[in-house]
């Protein structure tokens, strides 16, 4: 350093020193100041000692009332039962102890069973269907499915945990859930005849002074574990989710295909732990509100579908007597009953496709399969009706497309010489072939309308076959379920991406629809390379989809392509080939006075931009 950066650093070192010695304490304020800590000293102390003296106090307090607790428990065993009940219950002491016996409320539709501890539906079996192995169909077992929880003075209580005391009538069942001096809890359920519907209410009795006045709310828990009722668990948990409807709003639902919790915010009119076929719904009288649903699935469990629950609030106005009423759907999801029901679209969790799809099913599909059930023949009778009667509705568009697609192959050899005369120039190229279709008098989309009507239809059942519960356990030629896959042959393996059985009546569709494709490829000419390896894939591609799906949608799809192979030969035999060139030959002398669509106005004037000379 130099010889000013050491002076600096002497002055502020001396400057530093002189600060400190001039702002020391004196003397006095020295004392003044350990005069003070000496009485702070002085306070904890005494106020230790004041604490260690009532810790003291309090401990022999303890150990004499433990003493004298114990000795008359100890001499009264039941004593002491009561007391742990009282410490834990309050004034539902006396309904933590008891015997769970079970009751029964049943029609000849359901049969559910309760057990009183806990007033807790423990099974609900649905009388008139049966699982894929021909077990009952028990919606929900041993399983604890209500709970409702709510503080009671420094305590929480949840019913799950206490013995109710039941009283059935012929169509009802009374668990009621004991506070002594007139105060009660109350489940009252009401089953009536010939309904999958049980009317629910909870009632308070006199539990508005026993129950904390800032307290406005009752929790209530509901919880199910969907028991597997179908032959294949895969498809089985891709249709099982929570549906749910706000007022004034659409259905909706949580994911298919992962675990999910939401919390719905809003006035909610019901909700539903839907499974593929059987659902169990709760509906509100008035609107739950911000209800929070979950919905989970244990992949290792073959006997488990998903497990549902359910989290919602019951208000409580502190009155007397207060009554808040639910009614309880546990049925199949057959589209007509549920419709009926109040108009609550509890129908519209079935799964019918959205937009025109679910039309098509709704307006078209389920009236048809209806008025023929009427009728009480074989489902696979049905189907084949049903197939006949799409195929003659788009008759007359089929024959159209067919016209069109021959029309289009007379024209292939031009269409070729253009395409080996123009192969760099797109644009060009299809300049000229609008031209040759304009003179010819050819349409060359007119073939994709049928196609495009009939799409929506082949949509519709896709949605349709695996929803439908008419179709469960229907049996027709091998198939021994309609809803879910036939299988001619179980593997000892499992194939990646088509699965471990063979169901016939998907390679029958494959192979009609690789028959069919090949049909359509010969009627429309040359096609490129790359087109017509992509339309010999995809029949292969839907091999491993549809072999897991239901066998009435590949049977259904079996059938429309052996229509389709019929109305062809008809068609080749109808339609004169050499009649079609002779029209298109005179088509083209003629002058064209068609007027141009705004796309091939477009196109041309796109071509006279880049100054192209087109053909007039």
């Amino acid at each position: 350093m130099d010889r000013n950066s050491i002076i600096g650093i002497v002055l502020i070192v001396l400057l530093v020193m002189g600060y400190s010695y001039y702002t020391q304490p004196t003397a006095a304020e020295l004392a003044a100041q350990q005069r003070s800590k000496d009485s702070l000293a002085l306070v904890n102390q005494q106020a230790q000692a004041a604490k260690a003296l009532e810790a003291a106090s309090q401990s022999q307090s303890n150990q004499a009332t433990s003493s004298t607790v114990n000795d008359s428990l100890a001499s009264s065993p039941d004593s002491a039962s009561h007391l742990a009940a009282q410490q834990q219950y309050g004034i539902f002491a006396n309904a933590a102890n008891g015997t769970d016996t079970t009751a029964i409320l049943e029609n000849d539709k359901i049969k559910i069973t309760f057990h009183t501890k806990g007033a807790a539906m423990t099974s609900i079996l649905v009388k008139d269907y049966k699982t894929w192995d021909g077990k009952p169909v028990t919606l929900i077992n041993n399983a604890h499915l209500f709970n409702l929880r709510f503080p009671l003075g420094n305590k929480v209580i949840e019913t799950k945990s206490l013995y109710f005391t039941p009283t059935a009538s012929a169509n009802s069942l009374s668990l009621k859930l004991d506070a002594g001096e007139g105060r009660y809890l109350e489940y009252r359920y009401q089953l009536n005849p010939g309904s999958y519907l049980v009317d629910f209410k909870i009632n308070t009795i006199n539990l508005h002074q026993a129950i904390a006045s800032n307290v406005n709310n009752l929790e209530a828990d509901w919880q199910s574990p969907i028991m597997a009722q179908e032959k294949s668990l895969e498809n089985e948990r891709a249709a099982s989710t929570i549906y749910f409807k706000f007022d004034q709003e659409e259905v909706d639902y949580l994911s298919t295909t992962s675990d999910e919790t939401k919390n719905l915010t809003g006035n909610v009119k019901w909700i539903s732990f839907k499974q593929q076929f059987f659902s169990q719904i709760l509906i509100a009288a008035a609107p739950l509100e911000n209800p929070t649903v979950t919905s989970t699935t244990n992949l290792k469990s073959t006997s488990e579908v998903k497990k549902f629950a359910c989290s919602f609030t019951i208000p409580f106005n502190h009155t007397p007597a207060q009554s808040i009423g639910y009614t309880w759907y546990f049925g199949p999801n057959h589209y007509q009953s549920l419709k009926k029901i109040e108009n609550l679209e509890l129908e519209k969790q079935i799964n019918l496709g959205w937009g025109i799809f679910g039309w098509v099913n709704r307006f078209l599909v389920i009236p048809v399969f209806n008025f023929l059930n009427g009728f009480h023949i074989n489902f696979g009778i049905i189907i084949l009706i049903l197939t006949i009667i799409v195929r003659l509705v788009l008759l007359p568009l089929t024959y159209k497309s067919f016209q069109s697609q021959a029309k289009m192959k007379v024209l292939q050899p031009e269409v070729t010489e253009l395409n080996d005369k123009y192969p760099d120039d797109p644009l060009k190229k299809q300049q000229e072939m609008m031209a040759l279709y304009k003179r010819a008098g050819v349409n060359p989309m007119g073939g994709c309308l049928p196609g495009l009507l009939q799409l929506p239809i082949l949509i519709a059942m896709f949605n349709f076959f695996p929803s439908s519960i008419e179709l469960r356990q229907e049996h027709f030629l091998w198939a021994t379920d309609l809803s879910t896959y036939d299988s001619i042959l179980d593997l000892p393996f499992h194939i990646p991406g088509y699965g471990a059985h063979v169901s016939l009546f998907t390679l029958l569709m494959t192979a009609s629809t690789l028959i069919y494709t090949r049909m359509n490829m010969q009627m429309s000419g040359a096609i490129q390379p790359q087109m017509k390896w992509l339309m010999y894939l995809m029949p292969i591609i839907f091999l491993g989809v549809f072999n897991r799906y239901a066998a009435g949608l590949s049977y259904y799809y079996f059938l429309s392509n052996i229509f389709g192979f019929a109305q062809q030969e008809i068609f080749k035999r109808t339609i004169d080939q050499d009649a079609i060139h002779r029209k298109i030959q005179e088509n083209k002398k003629r002058p064209t006075t068609q007027t141009k669509s705004k796309f091939q106005q477009r196109l041309e004037d796109a071509a006279k931009a880049r100054g192209y000379k087109l053909p007039k």
